[in-house]
């Protein structure tokens, strides 16, 4: 069986915001249901035609388009959609031909692509309706995203009762009647209800600092531990960290999926302001391409928010990218 949601992107254009999205949909489908290139590839099965099968039998295609989509060229300096085994040229072309549901998704203000852009085999990509998920508005964006989904593929039972995102409207109760006031209690002072309102509210709201980001400490004690990612990713992405602090003196050891497993980025000292800790880990990709990878962590409830932020250095200048996850307490 197929997954209902394939998600196609260039890991040089948009690999933050896909891995992002793939994260949001499966909270909200389930693993079985979306599917991303070879995150979602067992080891030992040729590549090719796993992306062939899963296009073939899923019922829509997100194409997540980044500014650079459309120009971005291989190692001989060849347009990377006009090279016949492409991969996410092949991906949508085989999508459209099957009809497929294509939406492309827009990330980083970019356009559109013109039918005089594209070659032959995606010209009609050009007509499809897109959406547009911006990075101040994501949650809501992906919500809208996700309730337009629902038409294509039904959430698996163990998540379709989770909510997607905080900022999803939620339909209130109707009001209870007023109750009339006693006639021997009218006259009371109603100061120390207002009061006992007052004391509520601002527990709430902390309570809701603490659960939604990351809460506010001068002990960074509260991010020690050891710290997985729930997903196995490619490309020597941070898989795990381990976090040591008392006060505001951190020190976090990182590691990565390369093969074979596991990658040691190193042990670096974080600097901490009371609510993240931020470090940053210089590896050497393969190629010769030095890569900085500036890792911030706060603590989200019982899970850590960490956020990765990449520069990638070589012969032909820079280029970065941004991903976030959500890491889970370990071993």
């Amino acid at each position: 069986m197929g997954n209902a949601i394939f998600i196609s992107y260039r890991r040089d254009d948009s690999e933050g915001e896909a891995g992002r999205l793939f994260d949001d949909l499966t909270r909200a489908f389930g693993n079985d249901n979306v599917f991303m290139d070879v995150a979602g590839i067992s080891p030992g099965v040729d590549f090719r035609k796993a992306i062939e099968d899963n296009v073939a039998h899923c019922g829509v295609l997100l194409a997540v388009i980044g500014p650079n989509w459309v120009s971005i060229a291989n190692a001989a300096g060849q347009r990377r959609l006009d090279d016949p085994n492409d991969f996410v040229a092949l991906e949508i072309a085989s999508a459209l031909k099957r009809q497929v549901a294509v939406i492309p998704v827009l990330v980083h203000e970019a356009r559109m692509p013109s039918p005089d852009q594209l070659p032959d085999s995606l010209k009609d990509f050009s007509y499809r309706n897109s959406v547009e998920l911006t990075h101040a508005r994501w949650n809501s964006d992906v919500a809208l995203l996700v309730q337009a989904l629902g038409s294509y593929v039904k959430p698996a039972a163990a998540t379709e009762q989770e909510p997607v995102h905080a900022t999803v409207p939620v339909q209130l109760p109707a009001p209870h009647p007023r109750a009339e006031m006693p006639a021997h209690v009218s006259g009371k002072s109603k100061l120390p209800m207002l009061l006992g309102i007052g004391v509520a509210v601002v527990i709430a709201i902390v309570a809701a600092v603490y659960f939604i980001g990351g809460h506010s400490t001068n002990d960074a004690s509260a991010l020690n531990g050891t710290w997985h990612d729930t997903v196995t990713r490619p490309n020597d992405s941070l898989t795990s960290l381990t976090i040591s602090g008392s006060g505001k003196t951190v020190s976090m050891h990182a590691f990565g999926s390369c093969q074979p497993p596991p990658c040691d980025w190193g042990t670096q000292t974080a600097a901490f302001d009371g609510v993240n800790a931020t470090a940053t880990f210089n590896t050497t990709e393969d190629g010769g391409v030095a890569r900085a990878a500036n890792i911030t962590v706060h603590r989200s409830g019982s899970d850590l928010d960490v956020t990765v932020h990449n520069t990638f250095t070589d012969q032909n200048g820079n280029r970065q990218n941004e991903v976030h996850r959500v890491f889970v307490a370990g071993q």
